[in-house]
C-alpha cells in the first residue's frame, strides 16, 4: 500500500450522520471480482438519478466541479456504521479519497480503513463545521494540511487541530502496512516457535491420512 505521511488537498464537506455502508457503497454496485471499477459506484444513490443509472445528480456535492480533485472527506458522527463490506473503504479510495475526517466512525469501518491506507481522522463535531465552513467559501483555494506523524490538522489561518490515534494504527498507515505486513514482519519468531513445537510435540504434526 501507498504509505500516509502528510497530505495537503481540497475537502469535501458532507456533514450527515449516521451515513452507513450501504449509502457509500450501495450492494448493487458490488458485482465485480476485484477493487477495480468501485469507485465509480461510491455513493450510488445519491450521485446519480436513477437506480443503478449513470445520470449524474447535479444537487449533489461530488458532483460539483469545485471539488473534483479533494482527497479529504469532511463528514459526521457514525461514518461507516451499517455492513462490514470492505467495499466501501475500496470504493472510497478507488475514488480519490485518502482520509476521512469525522467525530466518530463504524468500528469494523474504521478498521478497515486502517487496513486499507485510508487514514481515519476523529475531530469534534464544532471543528468539523469549522473546517467544512472554510473549505466551503473556496473549495479550490482553501485547503487542509494533515500531518499524520504530528497527528495535525491544518485549517483556516493555520490553526492547528490535533487528534489522536493508536500507535500500531499510525505505524501501519505510515509504513504501508497491513496486518499481512504485520504478521511477515514476525516471521522468524513464527518459524522458530513451529519448530520448538515440533521438537516438543512431534506427534501433533504427524499425517494421519
Amino acid at each position: 500500500m501507498t504509505p500516509f505521511d502528510r497530505l495537503e488537498s481540497g475537502a469535501v464537506p458532507l456533514l450527515q450522520i449516521n451515513i452507513d455502508t450501504d449509502c457509500i457503497i450501495p450492494s448493487r454496485e458490488m458485482k465485480r471480482v476485484s477493487k477495480k471499477g468501485l469507485g465509480e459506484g461510491l455513493f450510488a444513490g445519491w450521485r446519480y438519478l436513477k437506480p443503478g443509472g449513470r445520470e449524474v445528480n447535479p444537487d449533489f456535492i461530488l458532483n460539483d466541479k469545485r471539488y473534483k480533485n479533494a482527497r479529504i472527506l469532511l463528514t459526521g458522527n457514525n461514518f461507516g456504521c451499517g455492513s462490514s463490506r470492505e467495499h466501501a473503504v475500496w470504493a472510497l479510495m478507488e475514488y480519490g479519497f485518502r482520509a476521512i475526517i469525522a467525530p466518530s466512525f463504524g468500528a469494523i469501518f474504521y478498521n478497515n480503513c486502517i487496513n486499507n491506507g485510508l487514514l481515519p481522522v476523529v475531530l469534534t463535531e464544532e471543528d468539523i463545521a469549522r473546517l467544512a465552513e472554510w473549505t466551503g467559501q473556496n473549495p479550490e483555494q482553501h485547503r487542509l494540511v494533515i500531518d499524520l506523524d504530528r497527528q495535525q490538522v491544518t485549517g483556516p489561518g493555520g490553526r492547528v487541530f490535533h487528534f489522536d490515534i493508536a500507535a500500531q494504527d499510525k505505524d501501519m498507515l505510515l509504513r504501508g502496512f497491513d496486518m499481512i505486513d504485520l504478521t511477515l514482519e514476525r516471521l522468524d519468531r513464527i518459524v522458530a516457535f513451529e519448530q520448538r513445537d515440533r521438537q516438543q510435540r512431534p506427534w501433533a504434526g504427524l499425517d494421519i491420512t
